[in-house]
């Protein structure tokens, strides 16, 4: 295994852990700031309120994306099987 393979790998790995983790945070940081919005305007400053629905936001995020993530890392765990016959120590 050369030192490209490697970093290819490498590449490939945080690309995809890149792709995976970018819906579940965009969702985070949309309701985020729209609460806080929501807060600058009622001037109502209760953690709960800022908590809650970005809690239940990315928990509805997971649902909605989860089985598209596990696509892709299933996908991504075959290919890294398929290639580990090829290695050599």
């Amino acid at each position: 295994m050369s030192q490209a393979d490697v970093f290819s790998i490498l590449q490939s790995a945080l690309s995809l852990a890149l792709e995976l983790s970018l819906p579940v945070l965009l969702v985070g940081v949309v309701v985020g700031v729209l609460i806080s919005i929501f807060q600058a305007i009622t001037q109502i400053n209760d953690s709960t309120l800022a908590l809650v629905p970005k809690i239940v936001a990315v928990f509805a995020a997971l649902a909605i994306f989860g089985p598209w993530m596990f696509g892709l890392l299933t996908q991504f765990t075959i290919h890294m099987l398929s290639y580990t016959p090829g290695i050599r120590g």
